[in-house]
């Protein structure tokens, strides 16, 4: 790491300040003690109370609470129908899941270049990749602004595509006035602990579409079921059970489900603050020349996951690598998302190349994620800024 002497003087801060974090309270705790001290551990209460809430919040007639939102995703592709030969269209900018799910039903990622201002997946290429073996479009929420779905579903129903919303930045998101999640033919959400708000872990599928629902509610759970309209040798025996479809084990625990029904009591509150954090970073660095603010589009009323700092690096003497190191020495704490996908070994193994998506790759090689959360205070901002004013004035040309 650079050592930043050359700057004169200490660094912006003594202790760092991590690029995410948590925020659990008492609430939270006491949430998660009560269903410990319930008869019910999983398989229980709080995963249909959660359901419910999750309903409320997003406006989706239906959900589906599951393990993690890479589960989410895995099911909503198996439900959606893809296999082998088909195409699904997904952004390149996103955590590997968006695009591994896919590869989990034996179809075949088709990676669209994103949006050189938003970052988010760009609807023209979409539009220019489908084919006949197109079954599906995967439009990632990319740091919690919402796609552009007039369009992107508008291209869906054109050519009987699933639109499956990957929004696991996007809880408390609204595009045109309605929430994220009410909107796809299914929405995946992911509850980690660097997201807005967290069951630990934790994901939720949701839909307006009873059929998707049931199957996405069988296959969560092995595909097995006591629902006698489902069964093939229906029988009233109070210990029966039939196994009607392959599913997996994609359940959540209730005590899971009981932190993320307390989460999402703040999640007004949780929203309310990272917009001011984002109105502050934006302020500070909209003159500045060296660095490119995310464009968000009108459509969208943004719960922001992540702020990107994008760097423009022709402005300045030292590459993405070197401001990150020297932002850490002034013990800011930032991540990079994303590796554009198909950079990855494996897709390279797939046969993807470079050069797929030259605005994504672009995108990556100039950008690093700034602190944003909650708990985050008004000084530790400033500090923020602080820092990466101080590196813009160094290295600047």
């Amino acid at each position: 790491m650079e050592k930043l002497a050359i700057l004169g003087g200490a660094p912006v801060r003594e202790t760092p300040i991590s690029y995410g974090r948590q925020y659990i309270d008492e609430a939270d705790i006491q949430a998660v003690v009560e269903t410990l001290k319930s008869p019910w551990l999983t398989c229980g209460p709080k995963i249909e109370e959660l359901e419910k809430k999750l309903c409320e919040i997003t406006g989706a007639k239906y959900a589906v609470a599951v393990s993690n939102g890479t589960a989410a995703l895995h099911l909503a592709a198996m439900v959606a129908g893809i296999g082998e030969g088909d195409e699904v269209i997904v952004s390149p900018i996103t955590f590997a899941a968006s695009a591994n799910c896919v590869r989990y039903c034996g179809g075949t990622p088709v990676f669209a270049d994103i949006k050189d201002d938003t970052y988010n997946i760009d609807p023209a290429c979409i539009r220019k990749l489908v084919t006949e073996r197109t079954k599906a479009v995967v439009a990632v929420d990319f740091t919690g602004q919402a796609v552009e779905l007039d369009e992107i579903r508008a291209i869906c129903q054109e050519r009987q595509l699933m639109l499956i919303e990957d929004a696991a930045h996007a809880i408390g998101t609204k595009y045109q006035g309605q929430p994220v999640g009410s909107i796809a033919d299914m929405t995946c959400f992911s509850f980690h602990p660097v997201k807005t708000v967290t069951g630990g872990e934790g994901g939720a599928i949701t839909t307006n579409d009873e059929a998707l629902y049931r199957k996405l509610h069988l296959l969560r759970a092995h595909g097995i079921t006591r629902d006698m309209e489902e069964m093939v040798h229906p029988t009233d025996a109070p210990w029966y059970n039939e196994q009607v479809m392959l599913g997996y084990n994609y359940r959540m625990t209730d005590f899971q489900a009981a932190l993320l029904l307390s989460q999402l009591d703040k999640l007004p509150m949780f929203t309310a603050r990272r917009k001011e954090i984002v109105d502050m970073y934006d302020e500070a660095f909209r003159e500045v020349p060296e660095i490119q603010v995310q464009r968000e589009i009108p459509e969208s009323d943004t719960t922001r996951h992540l702020y990107i700092l994008r760097l423009r690096t022709e402005r300045l003497k030292c590459d993405r690598r070197q401001f990150f190191d020297a932002l850490g020495a002034e013990n800011i704490r930032s991540q990079v998302h994303y590796l554009p996908v198909y950079w990855h070994s494996y897709y390279e193994k797939l046969g993807y190349e470079k050069g797929l998506c030259p605005n994504a790759e672009a995108y990556y090689e100039s950008s690093m994620s700034l602190p944003l959360y909650y708990s985050l205070t008004d000084e530790e901002v400033a500090d923020v800024i602080r820092a990466v004013k101080k590196l813009i004035a160094y290295y600047k040309k």
